[in-house]
């Protein structure tokens, strides 16, 4: 019994190093795809190029994991790849090298969509990853998986205002240590990842039955048509989240600078404030979901913003500042929640709605920076910004999904 005690402690030990080591991964990786849009002051100054040259950008890093994630997801769902957890590192490593070195847009756009194709490879693995590693406690395994995402997310403009900027698109270099650094975590996870998978092989085929009683078993909550609207409206939530999110962290830089006639070093602080403040939200989110339920915490992370969105651009400086943190620190506390929703609505596809709705959230993103872009070279970057302010009113739609019965006394 002794003997199996210290196998059990072993066991642990090893899951939870795996469960860090992804998280980590996860930091890495979201740095240097946030880095992208980020560094669009850099580009522009490098390259002359326009607000919807810029956009392209974004849209070809967010549009390669949006298609190819739930794909990827889909395939090893049912052929899980250890390798692809190292593999998905190694095509970030040469989109940062192509950063470095790019001269011209279509450079930019081939290097921003390895770089998506590395993040479209890294998430579904490592997810499952955090979902092997977490035993009973899967809510806070994906937390702290998430959680490293939005640190390398509040990170990466403090790269490009104290790295890029003052020194130029060539420090790039600088940050393939994160992907070698990545490289390295994601193989060591993999063969914990591979060494699990032969371990519970023998036992699939049962575990696979069992849970496909449960799920039989488990009846269905609402109807077809509510579970259509309540899809829709989450549907139109995220594109009001993530539209605004592609708004402020690549083009509220400019605007910040525009309008306060200070450097872009001081805007980038203003987005770090934003991002620090999402990954506090994201932590928050959760646990009050569980508390007060799932639909007043996904109405108050959307709707909740727009005071403070609607009075962003006409803050002065330091203001804008403190409106960054709130704005960050409420809306990002809900995308976690909207996951858990729609996966409650759904309890048969919770493959396929994960991968929906990530997928969702990079799309749309990217096509948001494309129109914005684009509407910011037709009009002036204030016009655009205060237009944008308006996207967090789309959350009181929220009103119109079922009461959730997950909140607790």
């Amino acid at each position: 019994m002794a003997q199996a005690a210290v196998n059990k402690i072993q066991l642990n030990h090893a899951a939870n190093w795996a469960l860090a080591g992804v998280s980590f991964a996860h930091l890495l990786n979201d740095a240097m795809q946030t880095v992208v849009t980020s560094a669009f002051p850099l580009f522009q100054q490098a390259m002359h190029l326009s607000f919807a040259q810029m956009g392209w950008i974004a849209f070809a890093l967010n549009i390669t994991a949006s298609v190819l994630q739930p794909l990827i997801g889909y395939i090893s769902d049912r052929k899980p790849m250890p390798i692809l957890l190292p593999g998905g590192m190694i095509f970030s490593l040469f989109g940062i090298l192509g950063f470095a070195f790019s001269s011209s847009l279509w450079m930019l756009l081939i290097s921003a969509s390895l770089i998506g194709i590395g993040s479209s490879i890294l998430h579904p693995e490592s997810s499952r990853v955090a979902h092997l590693a977490a035993g009973r406690g899967r809510g806070m395994a994906q937390s702290i998986f998430q959680v490293g995402g939005n640190t390398g997310q509040a990170i990466a403009p403090l790269l490009v205002a104290f790295v890029l900027l003052p020194h130029g698109q060539l420090q790039f270099l600088w940050l393939m240590a994160f992907a070698l650094i990545g490289i390295l975590i994601q193989a060591s996870v993999s063969r914990w990842y591979k060494n699990k998978l032969n371990a519970s092989r023998p036992h699939r085929t049962q575990s696979v039955q069992h849970t496909l009683h449960e799920s039989e078993a488990t009846p269905q909550p609402v109807s077809r048509r509510r579970i259509v609207i309540s899809i829709i409206v989450l549907i139109l939530l995220l594109f009001s989240k993530f539209v605004y999110i592609a708004a402020m962290t690549g083009y509220y830089a400019f605007y910040y600078t525009d309008v306060h006639h200070l450097p872009l070093s001081k805007a980038q602080l203003c987005l770090f404030i934003l991002q620090f403040a999402g990954m506090i939200g994201t932590l928050l989110g959760g646990p009050l979901a569980d508390r007060y339920g799932r639909k007043p915490m996904i109405w108050f992370s959307i709707a909740g913003t727009a005071p403070f969105s609607l009075l962003l651009p006409y803050a002065g400086p330091v203001l804008s500042m403190v409106l960054c943190g709130i704005i960050g620190l409420i809306l990002m506390s809900g995308f976690s929640v909207i996951i858990v929703y729609a996966q409650e609505l759904l309890p048969h596809h919770i493959g396929t709605v994960s991968g929906l709705f990530f997928g969702l959230s990079f799309g749309m993103a990217g096509l948001g920076s494309v129109v914005i872009g684009s509407l910011i070279d037709v009009n002036s970057i204030s016009f655009v910004i205060r237009l944008c302010s308006f996207l967090p009113l789309i959350g009181v739609c929220a009103v119109f999904l079922r009461s959730d019965r997950s909140a607790k006394a």
